[in-house]
């Protein structure tokens, strides 16, 4: 146990952290050259084309210091705030971290959150200010922006370059030197974290745990304690780029196990495992439920597949943790699943993946967010669905939930930062300079506001340099109305949103002028309207398509041609009374670009 280093690289995103994983696993020599590729554990198609990390990637190193092995098992994790979740749980399996800051950009907003969840849970950091080769590197500001912020001393600081290698051997020392060894009783009763998953086709659940007392071995009677459920162990081993079978896995190590699970729901991300003879006393406590802010429906584009989607997003949620899912029904679209995300982004990489990992083409409702909804008699309820909303007579009063948004910017884009905040009804909490040019701004908003560009918007007004991060600190009372938007006067019920009072008519108007652009034309007018209870806010009608019915008159009396005129406006009635309005798989995902 004293040769086992569990450690994590954390950072903000794009800060050069699967880079320098790429270097530590070159130094160790775990990967032949031939093997070697850039960010070579982003082993997803969907993290190299977007040059972002998604899933945690955990490896085991082997390096010799002072004529003795140790083991280093590293995980990498993702940067961006709607992977947090994943940083969260590599964080409960490690007992130090490297803090990786950029030389050109700085501290930024996601480094100073990581960073507290890692001091949280008492991990040693060893502070690494990387990319010191660049031109528009600021090596001594920076690194004293570090020292502020750990309270070290400069020379504490690792300076070096993951893309080209300079700088990066001492760290392989300092893991050894500076992170302790696991802490945890070999003779104990087996005590074992899961802090990841996967679904093998041929093997089943993979599960990947860090052992904090005991040991197991293979053939082991072993039992998930969340569960209840009792298994033989198959397998364990070793995670190196493959999985890399063993006769066990020893008290502090990280590793993986195979018990022959084929069920998806039997494996809990956060659950422990034990011994079935000598079970231990009480399970780990692991990292804290997630909780998601961003709702959307998510529906199989064939009604028949409902049952399908089931089983893949039962294994989907074994892979991402932070995904959660309930089934629900509408009237538009047929059976489906209410689904929780951690962001939009996140959104967007499941839509991906669930296509492209298990050829699932999904419709995907309008984003969002919970509210509490206070009834007249006293209730609480929590609506995550504009249907779900009680009757107006019967709310009392309805609370949205509110963010501490933390944003970090270069000192000239302050004003504008300011107005998007305000136009997002933001209230400004704080403000202090990092450097004579960087400014960390503190705004409390409501989550609603922030769903869906915001990070976008925020990046193109900083042209890229603002960082954000942010986390729910309450409920508070709003004056939000439900926003319906009728097709030919019936509700298409994917399409209505909780909105705030003031926005309602803007986003109305914006609504139906991008559903008439979309929506095809038919036999009949479709009338197009947004709609606050019984009040119509704004039409936009989508005009027929008509036939020429009088091309066949040559002169004669005018009588001719109004009889057949209104013979076709007698058919177009009767068609629209009886026609259905198909909506666009597309009009659903416009709602979320209304400015583009």
């Amino acid at each position: 146990m004293n040769r086992i280093r569990n450690f994590c690289i954390i950072a903000h995103i794009d800060h050069g952290k699967s880079t320098l994983a790429d270097r530590l696993l070159e130094l160790t020599s775990t990967l032949s050259e031939r093997d070697m590729e850039n960010q070579v554990l982003d082993d997803m198609d969907l993290e190299r084309e977007k040059g972002i990390t998604i899933k945690s990637h955990a490896i085991q190193m082997r390096y010799m210091y002072k004529g003795e092995e140790y083991r280093l098992n590293l995980i990498d994790t993702p940067g961006h705030v709607d992977f947090s979740y994943e940083v969260s749980r590599s964080i409960a399996a490690c007992e130090g971290a490297l803090l990786v800051v950029d030389a050109s950009q700085g501290v930024q907003a996601q480094t100073i959150s990581n960073l507290y969840m890692a001091i949280d849970h008492g991990l040693e950091i060893i502070p690494i200010l990387n990319k010191i080769d660049m031109e528009s590197a600021q090596i001594e500001v920076v690194t004293d922006e570090i020292c502020d912020l750990l309270g070290c001393d400069p020379d504490d600081v690792f300076k070096i370059s993951a893309r080209t290698g300079e700088g990066v051997a001492p760290i392989l020392d300092a893991i050894v030197e500076k992170i302790p060894s696991p802490a945890g009783d070999p003779s104990a009763p087996l005590q074992a974290l899961i802090f990841d998953s996967v679904f093998n086709q041929f093997r089943g659940v993979v599960a990947y745990f860090k052992v904090a007392n005991g040991c197991v071995r293979k053939g082991d009677k072993v039992k998930f304690v969340a569960t209840g459920m009792e298994y033989e162990v198959e397998e364990v081993g070793a995670l190196k780029m493959k999985l890399i079978p063993g006769a066990e896995v020893g008290c502090g190590d990280v590793g993986y196990i195979i018990t022959g699970i084929k069920s998806a729901v039997e494996v809990k991300v956060g659950d422990t495992v034990t011994h079935v003879a000598n079970p231990c006393s009480q399970a780990i406590s692991g990292f804290e439920e997630v909780k998601p802010m961003v709702f959307a429906g998510m529906y199989p584009v064939q009604a028949d597949k409902f049952e399908e989607l089931r089983s893949v997003l039962e294994k989907f949620q074994l892979n991402d943790a932070s995904f959660v899912y309930e089934p629900e029904s509408s009237l538009a679209l047929g059976s489906g699943f209410r689904c929780g995300f951690l962001g939009l982004l996140h959104l967007e990489i499941v839509q991906e993946r669930l296509f492209r990992e298990f050829d699932m083409d999904v419709i995907t409702t309008v984003p969002n967010v919970s509210y509490k909804v206070y009834t007249m008699q006293g209730e609480v309820l929590d609506v995550h669905n504009p249907s779900g909303l009680p009757a107006p007579t019967l709310i009392d009063h309805i609370e949205e939930p509110f963010i501490r948004a933390q944003i970090i910017s270069k000192t000239e884009f302050f004003g504008p930062i300011m107005k998007l905040c305000l136009d997002r009804r933001g209230t400004l909490v704080s403000q202090h300079y990092i450097t004579a040019d960087r400014v960390e701004l503190n705004y409390d908003m409501p989550l609603s506001e922030i769903v869906f560009d915001f990070y976008d918007k925020l990046k193109t007004i900083s042209k890229g340099y603002a960082s954000f991060d942010y986390h729910i600190t309450s409920y508070r009372p709003a004056k939000l109305v439900k926003l319906d938007i009728l097709l030919n006067g019936e509700p298409a019920d994917a399409l209505s949103t909780l909105i705030h009072e003031d926005n309602a008519y803007t986003f109305g108007r914006k609504m139906c002028e991008k559903l008439k652009d979309l929506i095809p034309r038919q036999q009949f007018d479709i009338p197009i309207q947004a709609a606050i209870g019984a009040k119509i806010i704004a039409r936009e009608t989508v005009k027929q398509v008509r036939k020429d019915v009088t091309a066949k008159c040559y002169g004669g009396d005018v009588t001719r041609k109004r009889k057949l005129l209104e013979k076709q406006k007698e058919g177009k009635k009767r068609m629209r009374q009886i026609g259905t309005v198909q909506v666009p798989q597309s009009a659903f995902m416009a709602v979320l670009k209304l400015d583009s």
